[in-house]
């Protein structure tokens, strides 16, 4: 990267407070060599560090779409979770933009048997079937497992196999799917802040993680280079 393109991709993180830490107190160890300081309480990310990550992470995302790869994008935290949504359907990419259901990577076979039975209801519910098979108690009881069903795997419905790679926003509130994720060797591309553990992620991005501004833009710069990929 160019030094003029590196300082105006610093300056167009900057301005969304990208730099922007968790107060000290909260800070995870592994993350000490990504700060450069502090602002009052809060800690102060290294936004150099920060873009070549961005940059490592967009190669990344760009192969993934070349070899036709899925990444399932995962970030439930109320004030990001419609940025990680709509940043998922622009490319066509499953996602997790609410709890994360336990066992979507680590239990798999299951996972899939409840989309499976939710394309069954879906379809034969758009082609009038249900209502010529069951009575209308069972019906009530079928469009209540639909609901539940469509609630726990909005987002994952497209999914036929276990995703190649996550993009996660927050790998601290994400636990849980970051846990299964790195227990099948599943490799994580993660926005995080200094709270978060380095090691959790293949392809970290240290950056303000509540910032909605900020994952926004890292979003849409991740999402830009898939779709790049995608068509070349």
């Amino acid at each position: 990267m160019s030094d003029v393109k590196g300082m105006a991709e610093i300056q167009r993180l900057f301005d969304t407070g990208a730099h922007f830490a968790q107060v000290k107190s909260r800070r995870h160890p592994s993350m000490k060599p990504y700060l450069v300081g502090t602002k009052g309480r809060q800690e102060i990310i290294d936004l150099v560090k920060t873009t070549e990550q961005l940059e490592t992470a967009k190669a990344v995302m760009s192969a993934l779409a070349k070899e036709g790869k899925t990444v399932l994008f995962v970030g439930g935290k109320v004030e990001i979770s419609t940025l990680v949504k709509r940043a998922a359907q622009e490319i066509g990419a499953p996602y997790v933009a609410a709890r994360w259901l336990g066992g979507t990577i680590s239990n798999w076979v299951e996972i899939k048997k409840r989309i499976d039975r939710l394309a069954e209801l879906t379809e034969k519910s758009a082609a009038g079937t249900l209502a010529k098979q069951h009575t209308k108690l069972e019906l009530v009881m079928i469009g209540r497992e639909q609901k539940r069903l469509m609630e726990r795997l909005d987002g994952i419905t497209t999914m036929v196999k276990k995703p190649d790679a996550l993009l996660v926003v927050d790998t601290k509130h994400e636990k849980h799917a970051v846990k299964e994720a790195n227990s099948a060797g599943i490799p994580i591309i993660a926005i995080m802040s200094s709270d978060c553990n380095i090691k959790d992620a293949a392809y970290p991005i240290v950056a303000n993680d509540t910032s909605r501004k900020t994952v926004e833009l890292i979003l849409s710069e991740l999402t830009e280079a898939f779709a790049k990929g995608q068509s070349a």
